[in-house]
């Protein structure tokens, strides 16, 4: 299954290059404000911080709009402009609230580790080893946040719940799923962020989701099958007929073949 979201994370990339394109460009430019605005605002410390979190927040709104674009192309779903602005509308609430844990968070991280590591002995130990912890299982758990709001909840309360939910029960999993993220930023780096991309990071957690609520389906449909061995064969049967078989030559010459 891991290496069939490879695959289809790839192709659904490369069968909406256009638009993944253009979405990257836009993360370029909200990322350029995420990061000049601090700047700007520098002649104070506290309107510094607060530039901080107005570029993370414009980062947040756009990948909530950005999310649900990702979900039409793992779903072989076309998208126009007139749709992102409507994205942009249904998911400005769970796109903010992600963004105000984030800067919690990135807060308690950045705060609390110094005053705990001042502190020494077990408890200054401990309570950075708790704080280390709590934050990468949020960080792991968030994969989920946009995929969830996209196609199972549109609750605050219900994803949270739902993104830990998935880690827990699907732990390896979501490590791979985290492993992916960071080589496609790694990847990323080389081209300026243009492509792949953060588009692509939504269309992997997006395609990730989405296969692996077959499992659930399958699960609820077979309320007595061994959860540790799901049948992904017969349950990708439809995906990987979607996805089909490419060649490299029908890839760039795809009118030749």
């Amino acid at each position: 299954m891991n290496f069939f979201l490879v695959k289809k994370t790839f192709f659904d990339m490369w069968d909406n290059m256009l638009t993944v394109f253009l979405l990257n460009i836009g993360f370029v430019l909200v990322g350029g404000a995420a990061v000049y605005l601090p700047v700007l605002l520098g002649f104070n410390v506290v309107f510094s911080y607060v530039g901080v979190a107005c570029g993370i927040a414009i980062f947040f709104l756009y990948s909530g709009a950005a999310s649900l674009v990702a979900r039409n192309m793992t779903d072989y779903q076309t998208t126009g402009l007139r749709d992102f602005l409507e994205y942009f509308k249904t998911t400005w609430k769970q796109s903010t609230f992600f963004a105000a844990i984030t800067v919690v968070q990135a807060l308690i991280v950045l705060v609390a580790f110094p005053f705990y590591l001042s502190v020494g002995g077990v408890l200054g130990v401990a309570a950075m080893s708790l704080i280390f912890w709590v934050s990468v299982v949020w960080w792991i758990s968030s994969q989920y946040f946009y995929a969830v709001r996209a196609r199972l909840d549109e609750s605050l309360r219900k994803i949270v719940r739902k993104s830990f939910l998935l880690f827990f029960d699907n732990t390896m999993f979501s490590l791979v799923l985290a492993f992916g993220t960071v080589v496609i930023i790694v990847l990323s780096a080389f081209t300026a962020f243009l492509l792949p991309g953060i588009a692509t990071v939504l269309i992997w957690h997006q395609g990730a989701l989405k296969l692996r609520l077959l499992k659930y389906d399958y699960l609820e449909e077979n309320p007595d099958a061994n959860r540790k061995k799901i049948p992904w064969d017969a349950l990708l049967i439809d995906e990987k007929e979607r996805v089909g078989h490419r060649t490299l030559r029908g890839m760039i010459f795809p009118w030749k073949e």
